[in-house]
């Protein structure tokens, strides 16, 4: 075995600096998850990795080796040493690894070795170091103290967060704003990769040795990422701050939000006449989705007033009528909801105020 090997004593410094890393698993293995700065330069493409673990079921790990050499050999072996030589000469520091730090590390580093470069790989692959960000994730909220900011909707929570040095932004890391309205144009990560990037985020939270760590007052799914239950029963014990603002306020943001950003980006991406369209669906699709808890006549008004705001907007360029719409959406649903939920954790809530307010709080505490 090389004695070129980078011990898991490294991982934390791996992921601060987010050091360049050759994935060569196979890449049904890195969509599943993978870590913010690696690069996928397979092994074995799918089907091939398929065939070699079949074997080794069947046969045992010398055949199945000796299938990989069959498999992967002449121009398809050079091309693959090809890839992961582009990639060190951008990366000259680059490391490898595969799922366990095992044969697949061990050969990969051999052939590049053969060309000319020694490249270390890293002791555990991905599995070990998947598992130490797991375990960061769950001690994150014994480490210091957690304020949970809460705001009614439109508060504008996430706007006062990316500001503060002391915060984790998890709808950021999803990619959701965490509400039936919350989608972007783009998808949201896996369930892992959103676990990594969570993980990575907090140990560059502990790194910078912040008073707390504040995090928006977040429901166990944020679309369709699943908060680590560790993580997420840390929250519910924790402390909360509320953000107050007004409704003009609150109206203006979230036609920003719902209407403005959403549409241009739709444009952005389709063309006029079927950014519009695909828009008009995002906010139909958005409206049915809380249908049961609407009811079906109110739902029904909401589709009336949204098509008739559409329909204002592509013909007199105005979104203005937009905030009928929104204004019923918070009086009727979100506001009531959110009044309710508050009430059950009003234990909790240590303070209340503006944003100003709550800059002033939050610069002035201490551990």
């Amino acid at each position: 075995m090389s004695s070129n090997i980078i011990p898991n004593t490294a991982y934390k410094e791996i992921m601060l600096s987010g050091h360049p890393m050759i994935d060569v698993r196979a890449p049904i293995e890195f969509d599943k998850g993978a870590f913010p700065s690696s690069s996928n330069y397979p092994l074995m493409q799918d089907s091939e990795r398929q065939r070699v673990g079949t074997c080794y079921k069947n046969q045992g790990q010398d055949a199945a080796i000796a299938l990989g050499h069959t498999l992967v050999k002449g121009e398809i072996k050079q091309q693959r040493v090809d890839a992961w030589l582009t990639f060190i000469k951008q990366n000259p520091n680059a490391y490898l690894y595969c799922f366990r730090g095992g044969l697949r590390s061990q050969l990969s580093q051999q052939w590049i070795k053969e060309a000319g470069i020694d490249i270390p790989y890293i002791e555990g692959g991905y599995k070990a170091m998947r598992q130490y960000l797991i375990d960061t994730i769950d001690n994150a909220p014994a480490k210091q103290p957690v304020f949970i900011l809460s705001g009614i909707t439109g508060s504008g929570k996430t706007d006062f967060l990316i500001q503060r040095s002391e915060a984790v932004d998890l709808e950021g890391l999803a990619h959701h704003r965490g509400s039936s309205f919350g989608r972007y144009h783009e998808g949201q990560p896996s369930q892992i990769n959103f676990e990594n990037q969570l993980a990575v985020a907090l140990l560059k939270h502990q790194d910078r040795d912040e008073r707390c760590l504040l995090l928006e007052d977040e429901s166990f799914l944020i679309g369709r990422s699943a908060i680590p239950k560790a993580f997420y029963a840390g929250m519910q014990s924790a402390n909360i701050l509320v953000l107050e603002e007004p409704e003009e306020t609150r109206l203006t943001r979230l036609l920003n939000e719902y209407v403005h950003k959403m549409h241009s980006g739709y444009v952005d991406r389709l063309g006029e006449e079927a950014g519009f369209s695909a828009f008009s669906d995002y906010l139909s699709q958005s409206i049915t989705s809380i249908k049961k808890r609407l009811g079906g006549q109110l739902h029904d008004e909401f589709q009336s007033i949204i098509s008739h705001a559409l329909n204002v907007q592509l013909q007199q360029n105005d979104t203005q009528a937009h905030l009928e719409w929104i204004s019923l959406l918070l009086t009727r649903y979100y506001d009531p909801m959110y009044q309710y939920q508050l009430e059950q954790k009003q234990a909790r809530v240590i303070f209340k105020g503006s944003h100003q307010a709550m800059h002033e709080w939050l610069d002035n505490y201490k551990k």
